[in-house]
């Protein structure tokens, strides 16, 4: 009987740990099904994000590289247009162009049918190098019709610079199995006649190198398309399966495939399965910005992005079965715990090398070429990032645009990786909008709504922008929660600035733009708190008081060198912390700005109405101002263009219909430079915020001063506005030796 009860007791104390077993297993199994499910969902986003910033770094690079070719068309653009009364000059600027631009495959003018009937019916001249030496040729003729090619037709269709997509030129004799491009652009004669079209053709090699460089995931590949789904680069990488490759490419191009759009609407999703091996892939697509249209797409595979979160489940399952036994436990902790350390390592390094490579582009997002302005005197602008980490949060940035100098700095909350986004952002953001707004709230506005959209990780931006106006020192700004900037004079004072909120916190917030004078041969320092809060071994801040102790020595110097002026406060931060680790990225500019007096050898100026009949008079005083300065005829006809269409543009639109304003033009010339200041008390209007004009749109359609202002932006060498005491002034500059 005693042994029947002591068989019970154990058989019960058996079914109880059994049971706890059991159950605890099924509680370790619903925590780990809960985690799965939460962590795919992360995985997801963070795959798109990662498909995203790989895209949008790679568009950035390919649009830089461009961007240097559109502007040198556009630069030479000037020599054809000069060249045009003889056609053999042309082809000798074409030839100029090619010998001393090696990046450049070849360049041609084809002209439209019987410009020069002495030429023919066809006439295109061709430069290039060829074995190393230059040659030219006549390419058009009954063979070679280039009336019927795309770069002609395109540009003459849009009226604006075009590029082509990517071809093998066979015409050119180029060499085989070299991609290029072409990059075109009408030429309009000074007489207001279509000449033709200027074109320069560009190897795209060095796409394949962009396209290849670092990936989202090992195994994952870029693919580049032009608009209309042709594959312009493919991945070389041996281990990249090319049915994948060409499967990708026709999924893209299959208007029946199902897809859809990734959580922030950037890119269009498609899910594919490898005709390899089966596995499961995404396509992340998306098109570039501006021109050309090109594609650019991210093909990744499924078990490398979840690979992270099976390994986790294996590991967890793992873990209960050596809940089940001591000695297993240990033997498999120790095992696991080996394996762990080794795969640390490796991902160290991986990360470390990731991170080196994400500092240097970081890096080279910022303004560092010194001096930053060669061909300015008036202004100089010098700028220092000290990361805290790898990368960082911190940015500056500066550039100028019609005689207008904008600069921003700025400072994400945290450090690391997820600032270093975020600042990336911010950053090409204020060059976008910047580029065709001189409003420092209106473009602070733009960012803010943008930092706030989505900010589910409740990051923030402290951002100062300004904008200096050179010919007149008014400086307009706004603060989004930033340092105050020192101004450094005969004394140093603090720029009175409104607070304001950071930008991500409140998307309609309604910032404030404030102004002063910079008074000639003062300075402005802005900075990040990586100054004022670097600390030392006692946790003691440097502070403003000591930030402002070490640029007192420049306060009333002439010229000072603003190289040595920040090496000088770096050093004073290096010597008050006294080796302590930095604890936030350290970030400061400096803007010197000295304006020269201008000395004039002529002055005039004329006082017309807003009536179009005095046309003649404002004609005839250009003419007569600019004769007694024996100005070159070509230089003269582009001036009185100019000035033509900005003196009308003003008489239409200035004075409300039915009144009766004045209009003043003033010309002067320091013997180097033209200058026309036009000045009327009308409404404000400001040209220069108009950006280019879009010439495929109707004459109605079009914005008020649209097309003059455009073509005055083209024929003069600066254009500025500012609207000083009530009254608009619009000045013109051109260098007297411009060619």
């Amino acid at each position: 009987m005693k042994n029947l009860l002591n068989r019970i007791l154990k058989s019960s104390k058996l079914r109880s740990g059994l049971t706890l077993i059991i159950t605890a297993a099924v509680l370790l199994e619903l925590i780990a099904a809960l985690q799965y499910m939460y962590a795919h969902r992360v995985l997801e986003r963070e795959l798109e994000h990662r498909a995203e910033t790989e895209m949008t770094l790679k568009a950035i690079l390919i649009k830089g590289t461009l961007q240097k070719t559109e502007q040198m068309l556009r630069d030479y653009s000037w020599d054809i247009i000069d060249a045009l009364d003889n056609p053999d000059s042309v082809a000798s600027e074409l030839a100029f162009l090619v010998d001393n631009n090696r990046e450049i495959l070849s360049s041609g003018m084809a002209f439209v049918p019987n410009y020069y009937p002495s030429k023919g019916y066809w006439y295109e001249p061709f430069a290039k190098i060829e074995n190393g030496k230059l040659i030219c040729r006549q390419l058009g003729d009954e063979s070679h019709d280039y009336t019927q090619l795309d770069f002609y037709n395109q540009a003459l269709e849009t009226g604006k610079p075009t590029w082509a997509d990517p071809y093998v030129d066979v015409a050119s004799n180029n060499v085989e199995d070299t991609l290029i491009t072409t990059h075109s652009m009408p030429i309009i004669d000074k007489y207001g006649k279509l000449a033709g079209v200027f074109a320069i053709d560009v190897s795209l090699d060095w796409l394949s190198d962009t396209i290849n460089a670092r990936h989202a995931y090992p195994s994952s590949f870029d693919l580049l398309l032009t608009e209309g789904g042709d594959l312009v680069c493919r991945p070389k990488a041996s281990h990249i399966n090319a049915g994948d490759v060409s499967l990708v490419h026709q999924l893209i191009n299959d208007s029946s495939v199902v897809r859809h759009k990734s959580q922030s609407g950037i890119t269009t999703i498609i899910e594919f399965r490898s005709p390899y091996d089966g596995e499961k892939g995404y396509i992340f697509y998306a098109n570039m910005k501006g021109k050309p249209h090109w594609q650019l797409a991210v093909a990744c595979y499924e078990k490398e992005v979840y690979a992270p979160l099976k390994r986790m489940r294996l590991m967890l399952s793992l873990a209960m079965l050596a809940a089940m036994g001591l000695l297993g436990l240990i033997v498999y902790r120790t095992a696991r715990s080996e394996r762990r350390l080794h795969r640390a390592a490796v991902e160290r390094e991986r990360i470390g090398g990731e991170l080196r490579i994400a500092r240097n582009l970081q890096m080279s997002m910022l303004p560092v070429k010194y001096p930053a302005f060669p061909d300015r005197t008036d202004v100089d602008v010098r700028g220092l990032l000290m990361p805290a980490r790898e990368v960082g949060g911190d940015l500056y940035d500066f550039f100028i645009r019609d005689e207008k100098l904008f600069f921003a700095i700025g400072d994400v909350s945290g450090k690391g990786v997820p600032s270093a986004l975020v600042m990336a952002i911010a950053h090409a953001l204020f060059y976008s909008t910047s580029s065709h707004e001189s409003n420092p709230a209106y473009i602070m506005r733009d960012l803010n709504e943008t930092a706030s959209r989505n900010n589910d990780s409740n990051m923030f931006v402290t951002f100062f922008i300004g904008v200096l106006d050179l010919p007149t020192g008014r400086l307009r700004y706004c603060n989004a929660g930033h340092e105050i900037p020192i101004i450094i004079g005969k004394q140093l004072s603090l720029l009175p600035v409104e607070a304001n909120l950071p930008l991500g916190i409140i998307g309609d917030f309604n910032y404030e733009v404030q102004e002063i004078i910079l008074e000639p041969n003062s300075s402005l320092f802005l900075y990040t708190d990586g100054l004022t809060e670097a600390m030392d071994d006692e946790h003691l801040q440097f502070g403003l008081q000591r930030s402002m102790d070490a640029l007192m020595p420049y306060c009333a110097m002439k010229n000072p060198s603003l190289e040595k002026m920040l090496e000088s406060v770096r050093n004073e931060v290096n010597t008050f912390v006294d080796g302590a680790d930095q604890s936030d990225d350290l970030t400061m500019l400096v803007i010197s700005y000295t304006p020269k007096s201008e000395t004039l050898v002529s002055h005039e100026s004329i006082t017309l109405t807003n009536d179009v009949s005095q046309v003649p008079d404002l004609n005839n005083f250009v003419t007569s101002f600019l004769s007694r300065l024996h100005v070159d005829a070509s230089i003269e006809g582009q001036v009185k263009l100019a000035v033509e269409e900005a003196v009308v543009n003003v008489m239409n639109y200035a004075y409300p219909m039915g009144t009766q304003g004045s209009i003043t033009l003033d010309a002067a010339s320091d013997g180097t430079f033209l200058k026309f200041v036009i000045t009327d008390s009308g409404k404000a209007f400001d040209p220069t915020e108009g950006g280019r004009v879009d010439t495929t749109l109707s004459a109605e359609e079009r914005p008020i001063g649209g097309l003059g202002i455009f073509l005055v932006r083209e024929l003069m060498d600066s254009i500025n506005y500012e609207r000083i005491d009530g009254k608009n002034i619009l000045t013109l500059k051109k260098s007297i030796n411009h060619k």
